[in-house]
């Protein structure tokens, strides 16, 4: 018996010693995110443990804005960024600072994620649509944001001049919407997920859906050339986000009705990780699910448009395009 016993305990230490070794080889990653369900297959993947299996040890960074990730991936301080297409951000990429390896969250009719939101004050005066925001003040995250752009999509829309609208850049989500329930501007393009606190609330109106007015590809992968540098590294985080994307897909995007998720076994799985990683409930969850392609694809054709628009506003050096700045070995075009 003391014989078996022995041969029990050195097997368990070897298995701890081989799962110790195990660790030791995964490769560390530190990626950049917003709190938002735009990010859901991150989400998906960190607490499945798809990341992990793909052979990597992965941190997560969370912002409170899509340009400081930007930033940070071009510094170093993370290894990938997963967030919406800003000026900032298409700027250092521009420069040789970023690539972009794979597509994330798109504005799609159906899918309820940007939404336009009015004061109460503005919608009692007539601000009841989105074609009603040209002379209005208008908070943004920052001059260039993916909410700037939607902005620009609605005008050309709708045939008002963006220069009508004061850009109000308040350089967070959670300033613009203490902003708009404060009455200090008369609306603001914010993540239903920010907004949802003020509707239940009555703090502020629903205008409409920027995927309902103007779908387009909001958001992306990308990393730094030193981070390309290890094609391994960059292999294994698309494994396991196309895993991931394949899966909130199947389950939760197929689901969607009217643009909500039902509850039930099948999704509530999936619903409940999104809910733990954006501070939400479930309740709050089901309803703003971003539509993201089940194969990671990216919109190649619309980020080139984009490009082109944010230098036609100057917001945008120009001399590049989207051929310039995606890493061809990795993306999936769409």
């Amino acid at each position: 018996m003391k014989v078996l016993a022995r041969l029990a305990v050195a097997c368990l230490l070897a298995l701890a010693a081989g799962g110790v070794a195990r660790a030791d080889d995964l490769l560390k990653a530190r990626i950049g995110v917003l709190r938002l369900s735009s990010s859901a297959p991150v989400f998906i993947a960190q607490d499945k443990g798809y990341f992990r299996d793909a052979g990597l040890d992965v941190e997560l960074k969370f912002f409170d804005a899509a340009q400081p990730i930007a930033v940070a991936t071009t510094s170093g301080d993370v290894d990938f960024g997963i967030t919406a297409f800003t000026a900032g951000l298409y700027n250092l990429a521009g420069k040789g600072t970023l690539k972009v390896i794979g597509g994330m969250s798109r504005e799609k009719a159906g899918y309820p994620l940007i939404g336009y939101f009015a004061s109460n004050n503005a919608y009692a005066a007539g601000l009841k649509t989105p074609k009603d925001l040209a002379g209005k003040r208008v908070a943004v995250t920052q001059v260039g944001s993916s909410f700037h752009y939607s902005l620009g999509l609605l005008a050309d829309k709708y045939g008002f001049k963006l220069s009508d609208v004061r850009i109000v850049p308040l350089q967070s989500l959670s300033n613009a919407a203490a902003a708009l329930k404060g009455e200090t501007v008369d609306a603001a393009l914010l993540p239903v997920s920010t907004a949802r606190t003020l509707m239940d609330s009555g703090g502020a109106k629903l205008l409409g859906w920027v995927g309902d007015e103007t779908p387009w590809q909001l958001g992306a992968i990308f990393a730094s050339p030193k981070t390309l540098t290890n094609a391994a590294l960059v292999t294994k985080l698309l494994t396991a986000l196309t895993r991931a994307d394949r899966e909130y897909h199947d389950v939760i995007l197929t689901a969607i009705k009217d643009g909500v998720v039902p509850i039930n076994d099948k999704t509530k799985p999936l619903l409940e990780i999104i809910a733990k990683y954006t501070n939400l409930p479930v309740e709050h969850v089901v309803g703003n699910c971003a539509y993201i392609d089940p194969d990671g694809k990216l919109d190649v054709k619309n980020v080139d448009n984009q490009i082109k628009w944010l230098q036609e506003q100057s917001f945008v050096d120009k001399g590049f395009d989207a051929n310039a700045i995606i890493a061809k070995d990795y993306v999936k075009a769409d």
